[in-house]
């Protein structure tokens, strides 16, 4: 198993405790940190304000490792890629550790960005 990760740090926004479909505008987010493909802690957290690249650049101070999103704007993508963090989009809202089970088991079902800009 060459590109199996041991340890993730998963990132996901999150409305009413479900993921958020506009990433830049979500209440909190949750962190789930998994080790072996189990979840092994789940943290509650307020993002900074929303202002282009600084979520992003918040996400990957903090160490994430990967982000679930319904919707996320180009930019943000891209710097999230170049931080070599690995972004599934257009996943449909559902609550966050379900999410976070999809993604380890490999069922996670991305499809088209929700955000427009």
């Amino acid at each position: 198993m060459a590109n199996y990760i041991q340890m993730r740090k998963i990132a996901i926004p999150l409305v009413n405790n479900m993921l958020c479909n506009h990433f830049g505008h979500s209440e909190q987010f949750v962190f789930i940190d998994t080790d072996n493909n189990k979840i092994v802690k789940e943290e509650f957290v307020t993002p900074p304000p929303h202002e282009p690249g600084s979520i992003p650049k918040w996400l990957h101070d903090v160490g994430v490792t990967d982000v679930i999103a319904g919707g996320i704007g180009q930019k943000a993508i891209q710097i999230l890629l170049e931080n070599k963090i690995n972004v599934y989009v257009g996943v449909a809202s559902k609550p966050s550790k379900e999410l976070v089970t999809e993604l380890l088991d490999g069922s996670i079902i991305a499809g088209v960005n929700l955000c427009d800009h």
